[in-house]
């Protein structure tokens, strides 16, 4: 999900005006390591400036709202650095997150829930296109396989055949069809272990969208195997 913020950024000269003080106070020195903590998995994740400031002015908005109080900072930085990337247009999933900290999802997940409702946030819901292309590039497919599959994602939402299916996981089961269909050697558990989605989950999401096959894939699309005869198997 991506939330909206108040306005303004508590970036690198807020920071380091909070560096160079005495730090006297405790909230000053939690701020300082909070700032630390996201600005590390931020470099672990190659995001950029406009995330770390973004995710440091949520953390601030947070700290003076209390709410947070007695959780976990490191799943905190992370719920805010996750909010921070999709805000950023630069959508991570938390599986992503997960990887450059030492926090469950779960724990991200709760700190996430926390913030949205501290801060009283409007919600918007990530499309399944947010992933698309970096989900392909990471598994080496060609563009046309994007695009296809990609037509493949939307049309499965627009015909309600996903409903109650997280973006994530619709993204993965239409890239699976989607090679499927084009007689690409991926396998469900490849195409998960790239998306952080189970390979049974994409499985019966692709099962789910099977029955409408016909109506899923653009109208010039030529399969190189045929539609019919796709068991989802692999």
């Amino acid at each position: 999900a991506v939330v909206s913020t108040q306005s303004g950024h508590y970036g690198r000269d807020e920071m380091q005006r909070l560096s160079n003080r005495i730090l006297s106070s405790g909230n000053d020195r939690a701020l300082v390591q909070a700032f630390s903590e996201i600005r590390l998995m931020a470099n672990r994740l190659h995001a950029s400036q406009a995330i770390v400031d973004r995710a440091n002015t949520l953390f601030k908005n947070m700290t003076d709202t209390k709410a947070l109080r007695g959780r976990s900072t490191e799943a905190n930085c992370a719920a805010c650095l996750y909010i921070a990337c999709n805000q950023e247009g630069a959508t991570r999933t938390f599986k992503e997150i997960c990887a450059v900290c030492t926090v469950s999802k779960k724990q991200i997940g709760k700190s996430f829930k926390l913030i949205l409702r501290a801060l009283n946030t409007s919600v918007e819901i990530i499309k399944t296109g947010d992933f698309m292309s970096r989900f392909c590039s990471n598994l080496e497919l060609e563009h046309k396989a994007q695009i296809i599959a990609t037509a493949v994602a939307r049309q499965a939402v627009d015909l309600d055949i996903v409903a109650g299916k997280v973006p994530v996981t619709v993204a993965a089961a239409a890239i699976y069809f989607t090679c499927l269909a084009m007689d690409i050697d991926k396998s469900a558990k490849e195409i998960g272990d790239v998306a952080g989605v189970a390979e049974t989950t994409i499985k019966q999401t692709f099962r789910a969208m099977y029955p409408s096959r016909d109506k899923l894939f653009p109208p010039d699309f030529v399969p190189k195997v045929s539609l019919d005869s796709i068991t989802g198997t692999k």
